[in-house]
């Protein structure tokens, strides 16, 4: 067991190690700031999945550094939930393969509301259907999965997870998020209590 977490430790670590650094990232976090923090819009998240999970957790924690995000689910957004998009707002999307249908029915919807409105992909796949409608492209690099079965959402997530981060942690310094303006969202548990000792 030692020695398989060894691997997997190595493999993951190597995988976000070679995340290819471009342009795109700049340039998702100054859409993210114009269209949110300048704008009075805010972030829409969406996937399908696993890619679901992470796209929640980064609105949520977008959320709470000053940038308001919400999280739509893809199939519910064809049923009414897409009303939660106003004048404004741009959207993240992650899907690794590029190719969730769900996804790319989801882009098809909003642009039908909303022609203006900017995508952020996050996706394993560079020359999808996704990536071509993207504002910004920022490509995993496309490591296998650490799965045995190479199919399982393993690695891509990780790495999904930490784009995520750059572009939350990139954003906060673009908008000079401040330890008091973190307190005014921590009421309460340990984080709350840290921020307001110290602020």
């Amino acid at each position: 067991m030692q020695e398989l977490m060894r691997d997997i430790l190595r493999k993951e670590s190597e995988a976000v190690a070679s995340i290819p650094v471009t342009d795109d990232y700049g340039k998702a976090v100054d859409l993210i700031a114009d269209h949110v923090n300048r704008r009075g819009g805010k972030l829409i998240t969406s996937g399908m999945g696993k890619a679901g999970q992470i796209a929640m957790n980064i609105a949520t924690t977008f959320s709470s550094t000053g940038t308001p995000a919400v999280f739509l689910h893809p199939s519910e957004a064809q049923h009414g939930d897409l009303g939660v998009m106003q004048s404004g707002d741009l959207m993240l999307l992650i899907s690794n393969s590029g190719r969730t249908r769900e996804i790319l029915e989801l882009t098809e919807l909003a642009r039908r509301l909303n022609p203006e409105v900017p995508f952020i992909v996050i996706t394993g796949n560079r020359d999808s259907e996704l990536a071509r409608q993207a504002d910004a492209v920022l490509w995993t690099g496309g490591a296998p999965e650490v799965c045995p079965l190479g199919l399982t959402p393993t690695t891509s997530t990780t790495m999904m997870t930490v784009i995520g981060d750059v572009l939350v942690v990139g954003t906060m310094k673009k908008i000079g998020f401040t330890r008091e303006q973190y307190a005014l969202r921590h009421h309460g548990g340990y984080l709350g209590h840290c921020a307001r000792r110290k602020s």
